[in-house]
This record gives C-alpha cells, sequence and structure tokens, in this order.
C-alpha cells in the first residue's frame, strides 16, 4: 500500500485516484476547485483538499512528507511542473509523475529528469501503431515481434463453444509464444504452461514474430483469413 497524491481532480485525475483508492493505496486528491470532487463520485475512499497544489503549506496538508507517489495531472503544464519540482526538490518524494499537454515541452522535461506522460503523445502513437500493425489486437511492438490481446476464436457453433486447444499446440505450429490468458467468464487468470487448456472466447496475451502474423489469424476472434496489410 502507497501513499500516493494527485494534483487534478478533472477527468484524468479522478479517474486516476478512484483506480488507485479502489487499488488499496491511501490517496489524497488535490484541486483548486472544491466543485471538482463531485467527479470522484460516492464510492471515492480517499481524501480531498482545496488548494493550489504546488503550494507547500497544501502539500504538507495532503501528507507530501509520507508520500511515495506524486502525480500532476492538472490541465496546465506550467502547474504540473511546478508541482512536480516542489515535490521532487524540497520534498524528495521518490517518484513523481507530471501530466504533459505541449510536445514542444518534453525535451525539457527529460533533462529536468521529470516522468512525465503525454497524452497527446501515447493517444497519436497508439493510433499509428494500430495502423501500422493493421488490427485492434496490437499492443505493442518490439523489434520484428508484436505483442498481441484477442479472444480466442475457435469457431461460432453451439458445439464450438465449448471447444479447448492446449498451449502448446497452438505456439508448436504457429511461432507464438502464450504470455498469459483469463477465462472468458472472469474465473481464471494465468501464465500457462505448455500442457494448460485454452476455451473458446479466452482472453489470450501473446508474442508473435511479424512473419507469422497471419498463421495464427484464424484464432483471432473477428479476425479475417488475410492480413490488413498484406
Amino acid at each position: 500500500m502507497s501513499n500516493i497524491i494527485v494534483v487534478g481532480c478533472g477527468r484524468v485525475g479522478s479517474q486516476l485516484a478512484n483506480m488507485l483508492s479502489d487499488g488499496g493505496n491511501n490517496v489524497c486528491c488535490i484541486d483548486r476547485n472544491a466543485d471538482a470532487f463531485t467527479n470522484l463520485g460516492r464510492n471515492f475512499n480517499g481524501s480531498t483538499i482545496q488548494g493550489v497544489g504546488f503550494d507547500e503549506d497544501v502539500l504538507i496538508h495532503a501528507g507530501i512528507e509520507e508520500c511515495d507517489v506524486l502525480a500532476a495531472v492538472t490541465q496546465y503544464d506550467n502547474a504540473n511542473l511546478m508541482c512536480a519540482e516542489v515535490a521532487g526538490r524540497l520534498f524528495d518524494v521518490p517518484h513523481v509523475i507530471a501530466r504533459l499537454y505541449n510536445t514542444d515541452h518534453e525535451r525539457a522535461y527529460t533533462q529536468l529528469g521529470i516522468d512525465y506522460v503525454c497524452g497527446t503523445s501515447l493517444v497519436a502513437e497508439e493510433i499509428f501503431s494500430k495502423i501500422i500493425a493493421g488490427h485492434g489486437s496490437h499492443i505493442t511492438t518490439f523489434g520484428q515481434y508484436e505483442v498481441l490481446e484477442f479472444s480466442l476464436f475457435l469457431g461460432d457453433s453451439d458445439e464450438d463453444a465449448r471447444r479447448s486447444i492446449r498451449v502448446s499446440e497452438i505456439e508448436r505450429n504457429h511461432e507464438i509464444s502464450i504470455v498469459a490468458f483469463e477465462r472468458a467468464d472472469g474465473s481464471v487468470s494465468s501464465i500457462p504452461s505448455a500442457d494448460s487448456v485454452l476455451y473458446n472466447g479466452d482472453t489470450v496475451l501473446a508474442c508473435v514474430q511479424q512473419d507469422h502474423i497471419d498463421q495464427i489469424l484464424r484464432y483471432i476472434k473477428d479476425g479475417s483469413d488475410e492480413w490488413p496489410n498484406a
């Protein structure tokens, strides 16, 4: 369990605060506008403080002296930068993350050693990678390999719904490594062995060489028989 401060309670900040709180962390959310805390909903288990996120007194009240992580996710780059600088340099917070809007400032953030997330870049990169990959199962690329997440497809008839296949059979015949899987009903999530059995509809996380992707498309639900970019 970590002590986490989230500065900014807009759509991103409120969702982040709730996710962290649901994960069992101690979360304090700071925003200069008290009305913003309504974004957290009724089930938020953390605390809230109205104030400016880079004000030292506000941060101390929020528990910055015992803080493990601070995330500055306001709508303003300058405010996020100041929050990150104050938290990291004055209070020695071990991990500080700032949201960044203007991609022109990425080099400066890197030079300052600030961990950041640029929404504009992330969205563009994700769309770009999916376009290049040619399919929605794509997660990321490592050299000549792709990481895919897909729903296992073994047929769409009532009889097919009960079909299964061993991990070793897919890996042996299709140059693919199954990294993890989850049952369709969410009852089991596991890192498989070669003898693990996968069922129709299971969610599969896999790594596959790009040259061999067309060989496994028949196992991807809603997949086609041809590689889109071929």
